[in-house]
């Protein structure tokens, strides 16, 4: 893909946009970069960017004049339906994203793509760490936080990109073929950009749209959503199921083992060996072994890795137990599905710290589903009244509203007794309140360990 004297549209200066400038001057592009921010909010960036020679900033409103451009480069945050965007489209200018961009301009290195409403990060985390263990040149890049595009200069066939994909990333793809694609689950999220569900489910779709018989695609057999999906697959497709006995696939058996069955059948481990707990993290495991089963990774190193694996930070993440009481940092806990997940990890009492950016969820399964263990809610940032409405109405007791993390966490300690166990999982985003989940679930853990 010769890029030299193009003139690229890059929008949106998140970190991803940041690594596609950096790589476009590189290819001595001509860019125009946009972003809706103006010059004082973005200082910080354009002073990592002083250096790039073939760059031009419209900062503060999108362009009007786009007859110049010969390829869109749109980060994951910017919808495709703003009107400049649709403008673009009338002319037929190329619109990609940055997971396309650096597809193009790899060395074919083996991309192993992994999406779905939750269990994302962890499934990649866990993946990436079973084919390090396994001496692979790895890469674990995406929505992670680590741009895909910032592997170009040092990736080759040889090399394995453990590949993190969010529906925004996936709205943008265009020749994208991963050689393993699993989708872990769907559930309602982000309406507020997709607008319904059939679209959202459309745009992780697009993960295997590319993919032939050589390819594999490894989807959650207990979701129907997503079973259902495997009539659009060309790659071979390879189920895992917690609940049912499957003819192929990675089932439990009635021991509770995890049994490949997929070309021979293998007794992999017993699930109670699993580092990660929860059933939610049983259906990432068996997604991850399903995807090292079928790249050809030892199994003894895949057992070790299974029955060693740490979560990842903001995802379950055990704090501090103070006088008996343990905090558990889930931050990442953006969805109502994926705090129901959280709760249902825990059988003892839990004191749910809840609240953050509207993203259009309905709160009703989680609060119903949460009376079987939710002791209070304690509630903060731009839904805290929506979820207080419901869990009313849903007849819970214990319910505080607070305006910071400071707040919230001290009200938790003081609500819950030996036993008990403090939980941050928001079930929204951070962006009312914070730059960045991660950023929120730093102020918890800080908060936590302050408390004497």
């Amino acid at each position: 893909m010769n890029l030299k004297n193009k003139n690229v549209l890059l929008v949106g200066l998140a970190r991803t946009g940041v690594s596609t400038i950096k790589l476009l001057d590189k290819l001595e592009a001509n860019i125009i970069v946009n972003d809706i921010k103006d010059e004082e909010k973005l200082k910080d960036i354009l002073e990592e960017l002083k250096e790039m020679k073939n760059a031009e900033y419209i900062l503060g409103y999108h362009p009007e004049n786009v007859d110049h451009i010969d390829l869109a480069v749109v980060s994951p945050g910017v919808p495709l339906d703003l009107p400049f965007i649709l403008k673009l489209k009338e002319e037929n200018i190329e619109i990609i994203g940055e997971v396309e961009l650096a597809y193009r301009l790899s060395k074919n290195p083996i991309f192993v793509g992994i999406t779905g409403t939750n269990g994302k990060t962890t499934t990649t985390s866990l993946v990436g760490e079973i084919f390090k263990a396994a001496d692979k040149d790895t890469y674990i890049v995406g929505n992670i936080g680590n741009p895909v595009i910032d592997t170009v200069e040092t990736t080759n066939e040889d090399s394995y990109l453990i590949t993190e994909l969010s529906s925004f990333q996936l709205e943008s793809i265009v020749d994208f073929k991963p050689k393993v694609a699993s989708i872990l689950n769907l559930s309602p999220d982000h309406l507020n950009r997709h607008h319904t569900m059939e679209n959202y489910i459309a745009a992780k779709a697009n993960i295997f749209k590319n993919q032939n018989n050589n390819d594999f695609a490894i989807l959650n057999y207990d979701d129907k959503q997503v079973r259902d999906l495997s009539d659009k697959c060309n790659g071979q497709v390879i189920f895992f199921s917690r609940r049912e006995k499957l003819d192929k696939g990675v089932y439990l058996d009635e021991n509770d083992n995890i049994v490949i069955d997929i070309e021979e059948k293998i007794v992999l481990l017993n699930k109670n060996e699993l580092s990660l707990p929860g059933p939610h993290n049983l259906e990432n495991c068996m997604a991850a072994i399903a995807m090292a089963y079928v790249c050809e990774i030892d199994l003894e190193i895949l057992r070790h890795v299974l029955k060693t694996f740490k979560a990842v930070e903001h995802r379950l993440e055990y704090v501090r137990t103070l006088h008996d009481i343990m905090f558990v940092n889930d931050s990442k806990g953006t969805n109502p599905d994926s705090t129901i997940k959280a709760i249902q990890s825990y059988d003892n009492p839990v004191i749910l710290i809840a609240g953050g950016y509207n993203k259009d969820s309905d709160y009703n399964e989680l609060l119903e589903i949460g009376k079987k263990n939710i002791k209070a809610l304690v509630l903060m940032g731009e839904t805290a009244p929506l979820i207080e409405e419901c869990a009313k109405l849903k007849d819970y007791k214990t319910i505080i509203r607070v305006n910071n993390m400071k707040e919230a966490v001290e009200a938790s300690y003081n609500l819950a007794r030996k036993g008990d166990v403090v939980l941050l999982s928001p079930a929204c985003a951070s962006w009312d309140m914070y730059k960045s989940f991660e950023v929120r679930g730093i102020d918890f853990k800080d908060n936590v360990n302050s408390l004497k």
